[in-house]
């Protein structure tokens, strides 16, 4: 350190100490230096006082209580709460106040072995002792935020460990915690996550009061943040006043409808086959000997679509739900065994960085994503819903997409509205749409919402009739073009003898 000016030396902010006092006293006096709490100085003049302590926060910490053991709320949030509190275990009781920093610290046992090093000489709790130190009640002024955790917090991520890392991981937790309780002087709180613990694993009775705590109690445990989106697009949903009723069609023209459907939800899903070729699938049982499974999902989606009965067939509680699924999914996917017809996954699956519900929660997330279902008040709004609850939890190894458009169809059906199709110039846009609320930072429902009410009129502006008729309508439509096509000849999906649909979803129409 230079003798002559031994601030230099010195990093942006620092603790005083004897040896300082007197050049710390002439920085002050000549304006080279803030003071920003007790002991504790900056050479930065320009930057807000709370983010130059936000910035050093943990070094400030290890300087002014050497050896400190980061515990309570601070060690699970692993982050100062809300009102920039930290809450350590040291010999000093005061607290310390700096800009955007509020110190807590209170006397206990030191560092365990199992304790963690963590910044400058500070150590973090284990997870074991941060839950069993958080399990203990605390008091606290109004103005104030708690030492400790709620119970609900607790319970919730007790919770999320089991979800994450399954009943070994909380188990082992549990384990670590039994061992250093009475270590701490917390057999008491031992008992209390225990008690939690077991209750989770469904091994005690105890009460629970976070809804995901009580659900995996029963047995149906679910994804929370799944449900996050669910509720989103329930609340753009309340009271949607989408909805065309359904044209009065011969048999003729519900089965083209009927084919017409099929075909398209096997092409969105990569089944391609030439109109032609589907027709030939379907009413004239022509199985192509090269492509047999690919050929029996067009059969199995047209059997389902073409069944009066079946599509008007709605579910009326979780149960019927969960069996309507597995049901449809096993004629859908009959030929491909591989694919577990009628059964749900037993691996995780996802399509591109989007990964879908763990297969532990499929059942628990469809059985709370159908409470919300049952609250909308449309057809049309029930038909979005419950092809996004499929899609989203993706139940099944494959056939997904299709099973869900299926249930989707089923609620318009039952209702005596316009199916939705999604021809394959609009593919693109369905899955955009899709995608835009399935974004985990910022989930937007509304353009899956006219993305599906656009395609509900595009399909009740269509003249259904024989399937000769019908092709060529859908072909002046631009219904059978590829996007890459569809951009270079500079068109979009066409409603018939109108505008170009593209200008209608942007409206709104």
């Amino acid at each position: 350190m230079n003798p002559k000016n031994p601030l230099e030396a010195l990093p942006e902010v620092f603790v005083s100490s004897t040896e300082l006092s007197e050049a710390v006293s002439r920085g002050m006096r000549r304006g080279l230096l803030r003071q920003l709490g007790p002991k504790v100085y900056t050479k930065n003049l320009m930057d807000p006082p709370a983010k130059i302590v936000g910035r050093h926060r943990w070094q400030l910490i290890s300087r002014l209580l050497p050896g400190a053991l980061v515990a309570d709320r601070t060690a699970l949030e692993a982050a100062p709460a809300p009102d920039g509190s930290v809450f350590v275990v040291a010999d000093r009781k005061r607290d310390i106040h700096l800009p955007g920093l509020i110190v807590h610290p209170r006397k206990g046992p030191p560092a365990l072995e199992s304790d963690r090093p963590f910044i400058d000489g500070l150590f973090l709790s284990s997870e074991a002792r941060a839950f069993l130190d958080n399990m203990a009640p605390s008091r606290r002024r109004k103005s104030e935020v708690s030492r400790t955790l709620s119970r609900e917090e607790l319970e919730t991520r007790l919770e999320e460990k089991v979800r994450h890392y399954g009943e070994e991981g909380l188990n082992k937790l549990r384990d670590e915690a039994r061992r250093i309780a009475p270590l701490i002087g917390r057999e008491a709180e031992f008992r209390a996550l225990d008690g939690i613990v077991g209750s989770l694993l469904g091994t005690r009775d105890e009460p629970l009061t976070t809804a995901q705590g009580r659900a995996r109690q029963a047995g149906l445990p679910f994804d929370p943040t799944r449900m996050q989106t669910f509720e989103l697009l329930f609340r753009e949903l309340r009271g949607a006043t989408h909805g065309q009723p359904a044209a009065v069609l011969d048999a003729e023209s519900r089965a083209t409808l009927a084919f017409f459907e099929a075909y398209f939800s096997n092409y969105i899903e990569g089944t391609k086959f030439e109109v032609d070729e589907a027709a030939d699938i379907v009413f004239r049982g022509v199985i192509p000997p090269r492509r047999p499974e690919d050929a029996h999902d067009v059969l199995g989606t047209w059997r389902l679509v073409s069944d009066p009965v079946e599509m008007a067939r709605t579910p009326a509680s979780p149960a019927e739900l969960i069996a309507s699924l597995k049901r449809r999914h096993a004629i859908v996917m009959q030929s491909r065994s591989d694919k577990g017809p009628g059964q749900f996954k037993a691996r995780s699956n996802q399509a591109g960085m989007t990964v879908f519900v763990q297969p532990e929660l499929v059942e628990g997330t469809l059985t709370q994503g159908y409470d919300l279902y049952r609250g909308l008040d449309t057809a049309f709004a029930r038909a979005v819903y419950m092809m996004y609850l499929i899609a989203e939890v993706h139940p099944f190894a494959d056939g997904n997409g299709r099973v869900a458009r299926i249930m989707m169809n089923a609620e318009l059906v039952a209702a005596n509205e316009s199916r939705i199709l999604i021809p394959t110039v609009f593919r693109d846009d369905y899955i955009s749409a899709l995608k835009a609320l399935s974004n985990v930072n910022h989930p937007h429902p509304v353009p899956l919402v006219r993305a599906l009410g656009h395609a509900q009129r595009w399909v009740a502006a269509v003249p259904w009739g024989d399937f000769e008729a019908t092709r060529q309508v859908l072909a002046r439509c631009h219904a059978f073009l590829e996007r890459d096509e569809a951009d270079a000849l500079g068109v979009r999906l066409q409603t018939p003898g109108g505008a170009d649909s593209a200008e209608g979803l942007r409206e709104g129409r």
